[in-house]
């Protein structure tokens, strides 16, 4: 009789393993039958039987373990191999951010910047040398509790001339490093948590315009039908296209602006194109052309001396003698597409609310899942637009205005100065300038205009430079003109301290200083403490709340955390050109852009449209791409690039993280790891759109 354990039916289950590898066969394994289980009643023969069939399973069943491990490392070698030929082809090629003429910053300023990076990275790659020499010599601390007893301890002959060193070296750092590094690592602790509480309180105002449903709505719904004009809202509308050289998107941007749901007689659109290539002129007043020839009322406009970028042409539009008919101007970037009901949505807002001076709407990315780098980006601006202007907008009435997708009241424009040219952030400026003159802003959360993130890394980093060089520049100009406006003191401390401070200076700050810095040089100064929830829960607690607005990004947490710290050296590197007004922070260069998805869109907003309108565009798509296949050869090649200073901070890190291990630093020693290998993914240009060019 079978033992209990044994009772109920085991007939054999047939298992197929099928092997990759040709020299394997496909294989049958048995699952156990009863009489495995009666080994204790069998004869001596058939348990001996019994045992081979188990040992033959076992044999199969670690095959095919071995064969996974191995189709495993193949994997992680080829890997390994991609990666090593990609740095070779970006050795060999040669080109850093060092020689790049149309470089975004100053060359003695990122030089000097340079030369300060790699000090720290010589001065801790000694450093790791000596360490290592003492602790094989027996000199085994663990950070950061150093026993200086021990060291007192020692008798006065030492054992050598290395044993005298050390010792001076660790009371050096014990009496004069150590205690200004822990205060610098305090004030930079003091910052984050400052930062912290800030994000914290935002994301809780968020929640509560969430759960409370609260949402702008305009004072008088005042849009009917085109056609009877009753009771209807439609005051004269100035629409401003500025473009500079941006040939793959300038089509779809004139189709979905000629493409609103707005009377012909009561708008105007200002195609203000400041392109020095006379091919990319001809083929937009080609475009422009062909749009007045199907009944829209549209202009082209291009200035010879491209003065003050952007604020510059849109001050010489605003110049000409038609605005005055006009009540609002809406701004349009190049790349932006409107839906048809865009004004419908934004301009009603304005009716019966005289204070009111803008109107913004949130972005949304055609481009946002095409790699790392734009899924990364999404998440920053999902917050920016969800979380900050949405709360900023309810709670206080002023945010800074984003350049584009956004409508002006003209009066608020002039009242406040009209474009200046001195920053290279003109809507920041303006802003600021028309929220000191009393004048409220609204956003809208649910009115979304699509664009196109940057996709290649050096679009991103220069982009990144002017966003953050600009704030520093403005605020430096407008503070004594919040000093003596005459708004309230906790609007005052709001735009000083919250808008221009905490979010603009103190944040890239902190961030390089804290974690690329100070964390690195802790490792080597193990006196000076960093505690594990600066270095991880808090940081970990904060990407979690930056990626809500878009959860479904929650798998790139990590790489998230890991890319922001990245960037602090670029955001730092700006945010300093800005203050002290260096020759970096004065330069303007617009965005590349790829218009991946302007053919795709083009259709779909003419199929939207009259159907004479098609007629008028399709035959142009055909037109541009001959045109844009002669230009090929004279294009300029695109490459990837070597940036030095996040190598040198990538060698920095991981000399650090080696470091840690001698004092058994679990936390920090994975931090510094893998922001290591991020700082060297983006140093070889790994992150974003990769171009296959053979070196010369």
């Amino acid at each position: 009789m079978a033992p209990w354990w044994a009772k109920g039916s085991h007939k054999g289950t047939s298992l197929v393993v099928k092997m990759e590898n040709p020299n394997w066969s496909m294989v049958e394994l048995e699952a156990p039958s009863e009489e495995d289980f009666l080994i204790g009643s069998t004869p001596t023969g058939s348990r001996e039987k019994i045992r081979g069939k188990n040992a033959k399973q076992l044999t199969w069943v670690l095959l095919l373990k071995a064969h996974r491990a191995a189709g495993c490392l193949t994997s992680i070698t080829s890997t390994f191999l991609s990666f090593g030929s990609t740095v070779r082809r970006r050795v060999a090629f040669g080109r850093t951010d060092d020689n790049d003429i149309e470089t975004d910053e100053n060359k003695a300023v990122k030089t000097g910047f340079y030369n300060c990076i790699k000090v720290f990275l010589w001065l801790s790659l000694l450093l790791f040398c000596f360490e290592i020499a003492a602790y094989f010599k027996g000199w085994h601390f663990g950070a950061p509790n150093l026993q200086l007893q021990y060291i007192l301890s020692v008798p006065v002959g030492f054992k050598d001339l290395f044993d005298w060193l050390y010792t001076h070296w660790v009371l050096i750092r014990v009496a004069y490093l150590a205690p200004p590094l822990q205060f610098l690592a305090n004030v930079c602790i003091v910052l984050f948590l400052i930062q912290s509480m800030d994000r914290l309180i935002l994301c809780l105002g968020c929640f509560w315009i969430r759960l409370k449903k609260i949402k702008p709505i305009p004072k008088h719904e005042a849009v009917a039908d085109l056609e009877s004009g009753e009771d209807s809202f439609f005051p004269m509308v100035l629409i401003q296209i500025p473009m500079c050289n941006e040939k793959e998107v300038y089509q779809q941007s004139i189709a979905a602006v000629c493409s609103l749901d707005w009377p012909k007689s009561r708008i105007l659109i200002q195609v203000l194109d400041d392109s020095d290539d006379p091919m990319t002129q001809l083929l937009i007043k080609e475009e422009v052309h062909k749009w007045q020839q199907e009944g829209a009322h549209i202009v082209y406009r291009h200035r010879v001396l491209r003065d003050g970028y952007k604020a510059g042409n849109l001050k010489s539009a605003m110049s000409c003698s038609y605005v005055k008919d006009y009540e609002f101007v809406a701004i349009f970037d190049a790349d932006f597409q409107p839906s048809p009901d865009f004004l419908k949505r934004t301009v009603p807002h304005f009716k019966d609310n005289e204070d009111l001076g803008l109107v913004q709407t949130r972005w949304s990315f055609v481009n946002k899942d095409d790699n790392l780098l734009t899924r990364l980006q999404n998440i920053n601006l999902s917050f920016h637009f969800e979380v900050e202007q949405q709360v900023n907008g309810v709670f206080i009435n002023f945010f800074g205005f984003n350049g584009t997708a956004g409508v002006w009241r003209i009066k608020a424009l002039e009242e406040s100065g009209g474009w200046l040219e001195r920053t290279t952030v003109e809507d920041m400026d303006i802003a600021v300038r028309a929220h000191l003159r009393g004048w409220k802003f609204i956003f809208l959360n649910d009115v979304e205009c699509q664009c196109e993130l940057p996709e290649s890394y050096e679009a991103y980093r220069k982009q990144q430079h002017r966003w953050h060089s600009g704030p520093m520049q403005l605020f430096r100009l407008c503070l004594p003109d919040i000093i003596r406006a005459k708004i309230s003191v906790w609007k005052k401390f709001n735009m000083i301290f919250l808008f221009f401070l905490l979010r603009k200076l103190i944040l890239p700050f902190y961030s390089f200083t804290l974690f690329c810095i100070i964390l690195p040089m802790t490792m080597f100064v193990p006196e000076a403490e960093l505690p594990a929830w600066v270095v991880c829960y808090i940081p970990a607690t904060m990407s979690f709340l930056n990626i809500l607005p878009a959860p479904k990004s929650f798998p790139f947490i990590v790489p998230y955390l890991l890319f922001e710290n990245t960037m602090s050296v670029t955001k730092f590197n700006a945010m300093v050109s800005g203050l002290f007004q260096l020759g970096s922070s004065y330069e303007w260069v617009v965005t590349k852009k790829f218009g991946r998805s302007s053919e795709g869109d083009l259709v779909s907003l003419v199929e939207k449209g009259p159907k004479h309108q098609r007629v008028g565009s399709e035959p142009n798509l055909d037109e541009i791409q001959a045109d844009l296949k002669q230009e090929q050869k004279t294009r300029k090649t695109k490459h990837n690039r070597i940036y030095t200073k996040e190598l040198a901070l990538a060698f920095l890190l991981l000399t650090a993280s080696a470091r840690s291990l001698l004092s058994a630093q679990g936390i920090h020693f994975y931090f510094l790891l893998f922001q290591g290998i991020s700082f060297l993914l983006v140093g070889l240009d790994l992150i974003g759109e990769q171009f296959r060019v053979r070196p010369q």
